[in-house]
């Protein structure tokens, strides 16, 4: 009786191998050829439940509407509506700060592996964060008139446009920042309006952080970074809080509050400073090792 034996095999290298089998003494070669596993042959995996794939869009779909908000600040700053775009930056900053917890709670990336939503939040983080403040200001009056309000508006894009595009602009791994200043505008825009900086004020704290875009400081990633996390993360919610008590009042703003929020700031500058020194003083210690 003859006997048909179909043997597969995924090997590395493209060449032909030959295996024995030797039953009842007698000795039969067969020759088995390599393949490329396809859709058909590879090991099948787990397809999430459409449950699971629902959720995962509606967390991408979460992120997107960024995108929407970023459009209505635009429009809203040309109609000289700021109390409005102050306030689609904070619903920005908020769903900013939930969607990244989101999408690790619902492990969207294992879901939807084809998606980079990774990228999604570049885009939009670069409208919403850079873009659309740097709008505001302009349109508002609230830079140099003439084409140096133009210079001062578009210094800030050019350099989020380097920030967003560096491999390492946030790092991971034992703990997790953003290197050079993270385009932080909305923030900046909002003190310059609600503090009524001259358009002078403005354009040296615009050409301040700018600068800072380029200088590899470690800043704390908020809702990521575990070094004194729950103290950034309570005083985060504190300053959103008086944020949104300084822009329901923005015609006769509570100045007192303002500045007593520029606490959280100097807190996260303070303690970016020191995680990039412990940083430093870490990789200092373990060259001569290494060495």
């Amino acid at each position: 009786m003859r006997e048909r034996i179909e043997l597969t095999f995924q090997v590395a290298r493209r060449t032909d191998a030959t295996i024995r089998i030797t039953r009842t003494g007698a000795v039969t070669a067969y020759t088995v050829r390599p393949v490329t596993l396809g859709a058909s042959t590879a090991a099948p995996s787990a397809v999430p439940s459409p449950g699971r794939r629902l959720a995962a869009g509606s967390v991408h779909t979460y992120t997107a509407i960024g995108a929407v908000l970023a459009l209505l600040m635009v429009h809203l700053s040309y109609r000289g509506e700021v109390s409005a775009v102050l306030w689609l930056f904070l619903a920005a900053i908020f769903i900013d700060g939930t969607d990244g917890f989101l999408a690790r709670r619902l492990r969207v990336k294992e879901v939807m592996p084809g998606f980079d939503g990774a990228l999604l939040d570049n885009i939009i983080d670069f409208m919403t964060y850079a873009l659309a403040p740097m709008v505001l200001l302009w349109a508002s009056g609230a830079l140099p008139g003439g084409v140096w309000g133009g210079f001062w508006a578009a210094l800030p894009v050019l350099a989020s446009c380097y920030q967003f595009c560096q491999t390492d602009a946030k790092a991971v791994g034992e703990d997790h920042f953003f290197k050079g200043f993270p385009s932080y505008w909305n923030s900046v825009a909002f003190y310059a309006i609600a503090g009524s900086f001259s358009p002078t004020v403005t354009a040296v704290v615009i050409a301040v952080c700018t600068a800072l875009v380029f200088v590899p400081v470690k800043y704390v990633y908020t809702t990521r970074t575990r070094k004194l996390f729950t103290v950034t993360m309570a005083l985060a919610a504190l300053w959103m809080v008086a944020y949104a008590v300084v822009v329901a009042q923005l015609s006769d703003p509570p100045l007192w509050l303002l500045y007593a929020s520029l606490a959280y700031p100097v807190y996260y500058v303070v303690l970016s400073l020191w995680l990039t020194y412990l940083t430093s003083r870490r990789t200092h210690v373990a060259a001569p090792v290494a060495a």
